[in-house]
């Protein structure tokens, strides 16, 4: 867990939200950095793509989860955040008026035998 999900700058960022009253962690959001090289631009050099990576929601809304992941990645100054629309995500990215990308993730899952599943059926943690 350590290595996957505490905060290293520059590489993952992860937020926590403690109970007032009885000091549990009830929530988290966490997102990763991958930056690209711009090419052929005197004034740009870099783009910094922050990716929403793990989240679990027990008491705050996951709307206002996300919300908050990116008014921290601005704060960070990402330029772009990106999402996956599995599980819960669709309604809340459509809500936060995320742009849907140009292209489709393929995952080939070999010695799997698995049926077509739609985008909010799949559960994916990349660690």
């Amino acid at each position: 867990f350590k290595h996957w999900l505490l905060p290293r700058q520059g590489v993952v960022y992860s937020y926590v939200v403690e109970d007032q009253t009885t000091h549990e962690l009830t929530d988290m959001v966490s997102f990763y950095s991958l930056p690209s090289s711009i090419l052929g631009n005197d004034k740009h050099r870099t783009l910094r793509a922050a990716y929403s990576y793990y989240y679990f929601n027990n008491k705050t809304p996951l709307i206002t989860l996300m919300t908050d992941a990116l008014i921290l990645a601005k704060r960070l100054d990402f330029d772009v955040f990106n999402a996956l629309d599995i599980l819960d995500n669709e309604s809340v990215l459509k809500d936060l008026k995320f742009g849907i990308g140009d292209g489709h993730l393929q995952y080939y899952m070999y010695n799997w035998r698995c049926p077509s599943v739609k985008a909010h059926q799949v559960g994916l943690v990349l660690l």
